[in-house]
């Protein structure tokens, strides 16, 4: 995906009231920007970081700019938006560059499916119609974090540098993993995929001590047909696409 228009670097003043943050531009000054990232976003902000900024060229709206990338004081850039993470896999899939999937015959979004009045992030059918049903997660949290919460960078046995997943206790993420059994039960195949959007990050696994649940959860997916993958992103100030797949430990 390449940024059109293309980022504007600024540096962030504040993040606040979850989807806000103030900027200060090099040439246009301090201004609020929108966020879309209503998440914690644990580690990936701080005052005085360098921001990428997106003009929507929309004067019509009350936050014209919205941020994209952070970047953080070891240069590792970080994809803000969230929701970007579907449209990245989406993209990835129907290119052909999911290794996991090899027979893709249609790729559809936003599909009711499940017990619990949910919708898929993407439906997958090959070529003799099967169906493969895939939630997204964007991992952005680098470092796992102890008991206390204290967050720690942390390398596997390799020197790779581990992230985490959730960042925040998230029932909606319960919930989704609840529904992907369902559809391994079922007999369809069914992919946790989470893709990474920190270019600092190698491995992936869960931060059982922020969301315990979550963690059990996995663990039952995982015996009980559940697939989990990880993918890495190639992130510049010019562009964002999925790379390549990384380690993920349970």
């Amino acid at each position: 995906m390449i940024f059109d228009p293309p980022l504007e670097k600024a540096t962030l003043v504040k993040r606040y009231k979850r989807f806000l943050a103030d900027v200060e531009h090099p040439s246009k000054g301090s201004f609020t920007a929108h966020c879309p990232n209503t998440g914690s976003m644990k580690n990936c902000w701080q005052p005085g970081w360098n921001v990428w900024l997106q003009d929507s060229q929309n004067l019509k709206r009350k936050y014209r700019y919205t941020w994209v990338l952070a970047e953080n004081p070891a240069g590792e850039f970080i994809g803000i938006n969230s929701q970007g993470a579907n449209r990245l896999v989406f993209d990835a899939i129907s290119e052909g560059k999911i290794t996991e999937l090899s027979d893709v015959e249609a790729v559809e979004t936003e599909v009711k499916y499940g017990e619990e009045n949910s919708r898929i992030d993407i439906l997958v059918t090959d070529s003799k119609q099967s169906k493969t049903y895939i939630e997204v997660k964007s991992v952005t949290l680098k470092g796992i974090p102890d008991e206390n919460g204290h967050l720690n960078e942390v390398k596997d046995n390799e020197g790779r540098a581990k992230g985490c997943f959730p960042d925040a206790v998230t029932t909606r993420g319960q919930k989704h993993i609840r529904e992907l059994m369902h559809c391994a039960s079922q007999g369809h195949r069914a992919i946790l995929f989470f893709l990474v959007q920190h270019t600092g990050i190698e491995t992936v696994e869960i931060a059982q001590s922020i969301d315990p649940d979550y963690a059990q959860l996995i663990k039952e997916a995982l015996s009980n047909g559940v697939e989990v993958i990880a993918y890495c992103t190639e992130i510049t100030p010019t562009s964002i696409k999925v790379s390549h797949s990384i380690p993920f430990c349970i």
